[in-house]
């Protein structure tokens, strides 16, 4: 697969936050798939995880479809920048920390396919 999902999230990563030119991503890819780590600066880090993590979740289900289009299984962690909310500074954890959704509720729905998707849409 080329490098579509990391083109795909810096686009959409650099049109939400105020620093675009702090964005760095990193790609790697093995037999898990691809993952893509995102690097940003601190005072965006709001912008992209969202309220309750709803942006982030959105952003990796975009990045699932594009994997999907491409036959990869694609995945974002967001590390946390030095010097944020969870560094040790602050009382968090480390600084080699980052958000990559593990926290969020254990029970995911089923994925559908684009054709299954694309046909709920036609429901609204």
């Amino acid at each position: 697969m080329t490098e579509k999902d990391q083109e795909f999230l810096e686009f959409v990563v650099k049109g939400l936050v105020d620093h675009p030119e702090d964005v760095k991503i990193t790609r790697t890819v093995d037999e898990m798939g691809v993952l893509l780590m995102l690097d940003l600066n601190q005072e965006d880090m709001g912008k992209v995880i969202g309220r309750s993590g709803n942006t982030a979740k959105a952003i990796r289900t975009l990045l699932r479809v594009v994997g999907m289009k491409h036959n990869a299984r694609v995945n974002l962690k967001i590390n946390e920048p030095a010097g944020g909310m969870r560094s040790p500074e602050h009382g968090g954890g480390s600084t080699n920390t980052g958000w990559d959704g593990t926290h969020e509720a254990p029970t995911t729905p089923q994925m559908k396919s684009i054709d299954e998707a694309m046909d709920n849409l036609d429901n609204f």
